[in-house]
């Protein structure tokens, strides 16, 4: 884990076994917990010392100034960001009146271990103060997600060597000082001490506060609560002040005595509900997490766990970082999603500040598939998110002279939160990514209300969109021009082919949802003739193809393009971006990251094999991944035309991105989408599983690096396990109806308690690809590690 020697590897935790004040930005966000509603950075628990303080609510955020060199038609005038809410994580302790502080004194023993199974950060700590007192802290900390408010700590002091005066300081503190989130200054102004205090109260050991944020309006409400467990320990009071509240418990303790203090936290936020009602909701929070009680709280955390992982597991044999980082990232994904109950999936989840808490296209194109499968109520309700932002989504369609709906680019709440244009609105694509998104989810679950409730309203919007955004040409063939692309080395291109071969099936599928739900189109007032043009759009979409090279041209004209001079790029001048010109780029073939082979995989039903090959091995070429979204789609189309041993090497970029910190921006969140194209990876890519027109079909294959590979997904209610090895893969399933699935092209039935074991036929792959120099991905070597 990060390369570290403190940290170690295991199948089922994050373990780190030493303090290095160095990587503490990046730990608090590998070892923070959440549960789609609250979020809580790994910060120590007496809070200093600390890299990024952060606590976070889905979907509260503030406004802020976006800057313009230059006003244009249709930029937005502001932005949301995340804003750090009150901190209830703030334990502080006291030994013989001196602060228990790991930057002072001598610190002999310190373990923090993610436990993935039970959903818990335990920590240990041995530590002598400065004037020789030597005391053991244990901590464990809790974001439920049986309980969608409540979070809660345990936390024990035992002195070591003799008696010791213990001093426990319990707080809730808003407006947490903490650095910059901002290079503007006008924004930093704006988000510098967001909340405005509207309401604190104390008694016995519980506290209350309530705030405003200045700005947006929100309304956020944060208590507190203990159970406190010494000898002769002496509660001395609870107190409360605008931006804060404190619990304090002393006592005198023996060596081997203990005090031991349970905190409950409860949090709740809304835009419309009145102060009494917040304080309302936080106080029955807090009574229904202190009649549950610790053990209760931990083991509701544990079975859903085990639920979850029932469904959702993948093992490894053969490399045991990968197996890590898979499960690590499947927590996370969970964490991001669970219960956010139609709020956003933020790229970075609610583990940091970075991207300021926005959700992009990568919700759609890499989370949901991956919950679609493993934990398809998350999915549906993301999807019931995009579809209340629709009116919003609306009204900026209308705004860019559009029908249906244009959704944003980046945004917590729907409203369009990019400054730069060419990448954010230009990028019309994300429009068809919610498509397929409401696509696969109905193919996966079959869930009837679903499409009626939101798909239907969903996929008639999205193809209205395309619809005034394309037009007939001369040729009679439909083109979508001047829009960008997955890629944001490249911008205003003419019929991308990502985003043309996505709107086809965004046209395809609004014509099967009014079909399968006519009243509904009437209510949308969806015409036969309507009908009739998505369909001529979807089988007249433009597809370009480059004659002369034999490949796909990522927009037309791009092969046509000079090349980047890779050669004489220096190492240290990548990310591009941050070194040259969006022109220098945009003129250039240079690919930031996975576009027309994302293509070849989201619409690989559109390509024959020999083509996915060629075109694969052209954007090898050209493609330098300063994008954590790259790797896991290069793994998957390399596994798919045999290249299995360069697809095992960007599994290892993607699922090492934040264990590895390979960005070196973990320290602001960890990334998502990048963890969830672990999954994809290997599940879509070793796994070889397509989805295509509703069917499931598997085309696995191992490279030499691994000995197997197992998972399970969801499908229609029930779950298939697949298990296989370099001869072959066996398909089970537990009960229920017997299941169809195509195994390399051909149709079998998999019958209930009846594993169906299957042969993989052998491949013989082209050469091996080439990256631009310097670029290619690091050889992974399975680690030699006792298990």
């Amino acid at each position: 884990m990060i390369k570290h020697h403190a940290y170690s590897v295991e199948p089922w935790s994050i373990r780190e076994t030493e303090l290095d004040l160095g990587m503490m930005a990046q730990c608090e966000s590998l070892f923070a917990l959440a549960n789609g509603h609250i979020g809580l950075r790994g910060n120590l628990d007496e809070g200093e010392p600390h890299a990024l303080p952060g606590t976070y609510l889905n979907s509260v955020y503030e406004l802020r100034p976006l800057p313009y060199a230059e006003a244009g038609y249709g930029y937005p005038a502001s932005a949301q960001s995340v804003i750090n809410v009150t901190n209830g994580k703030l334990i502080r302790l006291l030994v013989d009146d001196e602060p228990f502080d790991l930057r002072y004194g001598q610190l002999h023993r310190h373990e923090r271990v993610l436990d993935l199974r039970d959903g818990v950060l335990h920590r240990t700590t041995q530590w002598t103060s400065p004037a020789g007192r030597t005391v053991e802290v244990r901590s464990t900390r809790l974001v439920s997600f049986a309980y969608r408010s409540i979070a809660a700590i345990s936390y024990e002091v035992r002195p070591v060597d003799g008696p010791a005066q213990v001093v426990l300081q319990s707080e809730l503190v808003a407006n947490e000082p903490g650095p910059q989130v901002s290079d503007d200054p006008r924004a930093a102004a704006v988000l510098e001490a967001p909340l405005i205090g509207e309401e604190n109260a104390a008694e016995e050991a519980q506290a209350l506060l309530i705030h405003r944020v200045k700005r947006s309006g929100l309304r956020i409400g944060a208590g507190m609560d203990h159970v406190i467990d010494g000898s002769e320990s002496e509660l001395v009071g609870t107190r409360s002040y605008q931006d804060s509240a404190r619990t304090t418990v002393t006592c005198q303790l023996a060596a081997g005595e203990s005090l031991r203090i349970i905190k409950f936290l409860a949090y709740g936020w809304s835009s419309e509900r009145s102060q009494p009602a917040i304080r309302a909701q936080v106080e029955a929070a807090l009574i229904a997490a202190k009649a549950t009680g610790w053990a209760g709280l931990c083991a509701a955390q544990r079975q859903y766990l085990d639920e979850f992982w029932a469904r959702a597991d993948v093992e490894v044999d053969g490399d045991p970082e990968v197996q890590q980082a898979v499960r690590f990232g499947l927590f996370h994904v969970l964490q991001a999603s669970a219960r956010a109950e139609r709020r956003p999936i933020a790229a970075k989840g609610l583990t940091g500040p970075g991207y300021d808490g926005h959700a992009f296209w990568d919700t759609e194109t890499f989370v949901l598939p991956v919950l679609a499968y493993t934990n398809p109520e998350a999915s549906a309700d993301a999807l019931r998110w995009r579809h209340a932002t629709l009116p919003i989504a609306q009204q900026r369609a209308r705004q860019l002279h559009l029908n249906g709906a244009a959704f944003a680019w980046r945004t917590i709440t729907g409203e369009e939160c990019s400054a730069y244009w060419p990448a954010g609105t230009a990028a019309y694509h994300i429009n068809a990514d919610i498509a397929d998104a409401v696509i696969r989810q109905i193919d996966v679950t079959g869930d009837a209300d679903l499409d009626r409730e939101i798909g239907v309203d969903l996929l008639v919007n999205t193809a209205r969109l395309w619809m005034s955004l394309g037009a007939f040409g001369d040729d009679d063939r439909f083109h979508i021009d001047g829009v960008t692309g997955p890629d944001e080395y490249s911008a205003i291109a003419d019929n991308n082919v990502y985003t043309n071969l996505m709107a086809q099936r965004n046209l395809r599928g609004a014509v099967d949802a009014v079909a399968r739900h006519p009243d509904l189109a009437r209510n949308l007032e969806v015409s036969g003739e309507e009908v009739l043009d998505w369909r001529r759009a979807a089988d007249q979409m433009v597809i370009p193809y480059d004659e002369r090279r034999g490949v796909h041209p990522q927009a037309e004209r791009f092969t046509d393009h000079a090349r980047w001079d890779f050669e004489h790029t220096p190492p240290e001048h990548y990310p591009l971006m941050l070194y040259y010109s969006y022109g220098d780029l945009y003129r250039t073939q240079v690919v930031k990251q996975a576009d027309l082979v994302l293509a070849l995989f989201s619409r690989g039903d559109a390509f024959t094999p020999e083509e996915k090959a060629r075109d694969f091995a052209y954007y090898e070429a050209v493609t330098v991944r300063d994008s954590s979204l790259s790797a896991c789609v290069q793994s998957v189309i390399a596994a798919e035309i045999g290249q299995l041993d360069l697809a095992y090497d960007y599994l290892g970029e993607a699922a090492m991105m934040d264990l590895a910190d390979l960005e070196h921006n973990t320290r602001d969140g960890i990334h998502v989408a990048s963890l969830a194209g672990a999954w994809i990876a290997l599940v879509a890519g070793l796994g070889g599983m397509r989805d295509h027109n509703g069917r499931l079909s598997f085309a696995p294959r191992l490279p030499t690096g691994l000995r197997g590979l197992s998972f399970r997904v969801c499908w229609r209610r029930q779950t298939l396990r697949v298990s296989i090895n370099h001869e072959q893969a066996c398909y089970e399933v537990a009960d229920g109806m017997p299941m169809n699935i195509v195994h390399f092209g051909q149709e079998v039935t998999v019958e209930p308690s009846e594993p169906l074991r299957l042969d993989i036929p052998p491949i013989t792959p082209g050469p091996r690809p080439t990256q631009p120099p310097g670029r290619e991905p690091l050889h992974r070597e399975p680690p030699e590690i006792e298990q």
